[in-house]
């Protein structure tokens, strides 16, 4: 079972993340979008949307730091674990907060707004359901491994993150995340199911940027009005009604 859960399962989930995005990508272009609902209501947008995703780019730093970053390099610098532990804290617990706070805003905000709420599809709610799972339990690790520590305090850099990196060294260890809490493994087990999901909804616009716009010409625009003596496209439109004569010659 651990060799389903921890080497098959990881790995299927991230074909299905990679092989999902081409294939979106070929064949569903138009829905490469996230689907933008400002149109309806923009309010609470304007509060949740920030939040939640600046709060995600602070959650996304700390992971990419804690599991892609061995644990020698920091303590080849003088952070020792337990240091660690208490940077992660001061500066996950408030990104984890935004995050959750923007997410509640925003599933709020669908719920409550008719014409938003009626565009939501099955697959929304799904995505939006797992994604807080995913961020909820990442709140409770962090919490439980470094500030409570139910049963001691647990070192995910020591099993979590080399497991982590094995996958993509193509010697994933399975033992080493069978010894994790159970928190660390519910964690890992909806966050591949998160990439697994990620390529069939909204949160493929993550890998869309406009960079089109730097390149691009500019877009010139050109009044079609035309006035007595005055050439097409040089007309300065005045404030207020014409006068009737003019109306009428034209």
């Amino acid at each position: 079972m651990n060799t389903v859960l921890w080497v098959i399962y990881p790995y299927i989930c991230l074909a299905i993340f990679v092989v999902g995005h081409f294939w979106r990508y070929k064949y569903d272009k138009f829905g490469w979008t996230t689907r933008s609902s400002q149109l309806y209501e923009d309010k609470l947008l304007r509060i949740g949307s920030p939040l939640f995703h600046f709060g995600m780019l602070g959650v996304i730093a700390g992971h990419v730091m804690g599991l892609l970053i061995p644990q020698s390099w920091t303590s080849a610098i003088g952070i020792s674990p337990h240091t660690y532990h208490y940077i992660a804290l001061i500066g996950g617990i408030p990104a984890g907060l935004a995050t959750v706070a923007g997410l509640i805003i925003l599933v709020y905000r669908r719920r409550r707004t008719g014409p938003v709420f009626s565009a939501t599809t099955v697959n929304d709610k799904v995505m939006y359901l797992v994604l807080g799972i995913v961020i909820l339990l990442g709140i409770w690790n962090t919490i439980a491994g470094s500030l409570l520590q139910f049963g001691g305090e647990y070192n995910y850099r020591d099993g979590v993150s080399p497991w982590f990196r094995s996958i993509f060294y193509f010697q994933p260890d399975a033992a080493l995340m069978a010894g994790a809490p159970i928190g660390f493994q519910l964690h890992a087990f909806f966050a591949f199911l998160l990439f697994a999901m990620w390529p069939f909804t909204r949160l493929v616009h993550v890998f869309s940027a406009p960079i089109g716009y730097f390149t691009r010409p500019y877009i010139v625009y050109r009044s079609s009005d035309v006035r007595p003596g005055v050439g097409v496209g040089t007309h300065a439109p005045a404030r207020g009604w014409d006068r009737p004569e003019l109306q009428k010659k034209e």
